[in-house]
């Protein structure tokens, strides 16, 4: 499988270490779908890479990290867990995959795609009409649905609940777009605007689904609809499962583990040696936090370490054109979970690595 991607990423002229770090996940995605739209299999591929490095980002100060592993569907056989973590993974994969091919759609990079020019020429509001080239998410919403939930084979509470967050995501990525608008009129009047629909920057789309997650709900389902959609003539839709309330809220079924202690049978590495942020001016409210979160909350200190880095400084215009700069050698801390002195270090449970 992995040669497979291999050759897909090599065909499409790029470097098969961009996808690397997801390698696993990304290639199921790329062997899913009808055969017509594998010509879409290079951006649906930077697309859950986008989700992968998102997903990093947004819980890089949190107990659970959204490690590699975590968007692998399977391991050993075991599906994942039907958690709040899980149904953020479901959710910002499918928007990667949304909004990159939205994004290639737009810019014309598909020979049977382009602009969403259904509007252009009608009356949005007072003073402004629809025009220009605003991004076809219908396009990207199709293409997404069909690699994505076409993941999803079985006929379960949590199969419905990933195609759930999975709609969830996509409709995360129509929610975060944004109007834009250029004037026209006589000497700059802007007596008229024509405006159209753009795609706000993925690192909205992520804040967006961090904040679903935050407020996810916990759905108990009906035991006589569940057995009735694990009938083999038929299954309902996840949207008649969890509406009205939820249709654009993340949903999960099982409480979170325990993430702060070493668990090798779930693939959780603890927060044991994480590095924190303290003391930091520029860091938000919720990274200032991540010390007592990772450290204290977990039965842990805070241990300070002094250590040498190298940056850029005196840095100085040269005629004509550059920058010149010198490397000087700067003292910073950095802080460390560490279990305090005399503690009894918790036994590791399990053999395997599943998450």
């Amino acid at each position: 499988m992995g040669n497979l991607l291999m050759l897909w990423v090599a065909a499409a002229g790029m470097c098969y270490t961009t996808l690397s770090a997801s390698a696993w996940s990304v290639s199921n995605f790329l062997v899913t779908g009808p055969k017509a739209y594998l010509t879409y299999a290079t951006s649906v591929a930077l697309g859950a890479q986008a989700g992968v490095e998102e997903c990093k980002f947004q819980f890089a100060w949190e107990q659970w990290n959204c490690p590699e592993h975590a968007f692998q569907f399977s391991t050993h056989g075991r599906l994942r867990g039907a958690t709040r973590e899980s149904s953020f993974i479901h959710a910002i994969r499918s928007a990667g995959v949304m909004y990159t091919i939205t994004k290639n759609c737009s810019m014309g990079d598909f020979e049977n795609c382009g602009c969403d020019g259904s509007k252009n020429g009608k009356t949005g509001g007072h003073g402004w009409i629809w025009g220009g080239c605003s991004d076809n998410v219908e396009f990207g919403e199709k293409i997404s649905r069909l690699f994505v939930d076409s993941l999803e084979k079985g006929k379960d509470a949590r199969a419905l609940m990933n195609l759930h967050n999975s709609r969830a995501g996509r409709l995360a990525v129509r929610a975060s777009m944004k109007r834009t608008c250029k004037c026209h009129g006589i000497s700059g009047s802007c007596s008229i605007q024509t405006c159209w629909l753009q795609l706000a920057d993925f690192r909205e789309m992520g804040d967006y689904l961090k904040a679903k997650y935050d407020r996810a709900l916990k759905i108990e389902l009906d035991k006589r609809r569940l057995r009735a959609g694990n009938r083999a003539e038929g299954r309902w839709a996840p949207t008649e499962t969890f509406l009205p309330r939820a249709e654009a809220e993340l949903v999960f079924l099982e409480d979170s583990p325990d993430y702060c202690t070493h668990n090798a049978s779930l693939g959780i590495y603890g927060t044991e040696g994480r590095e924190c942020l303290q003391d930091s001016r520029s860091a938000s409210r919720r990274e200032q936090r991540s010390c007592a979160r990772l450290c204290t909350e977990c039965g842990l200190q805070v241990e300070e370490r002094r250590t040498e880095a190298m940056s850029s400084c005196d840095c100085s215009f040269k005629w004509c054109c550059t920058v010149k700069c010198s490397q000087c050698r700067r003292t910073v801390n950095r802080y460390y979970c560490t279990r305090p002195a005399g503690s009894v270090r918790p036994r590791a449970r399990g053999k395997s690595s599943a998450w």
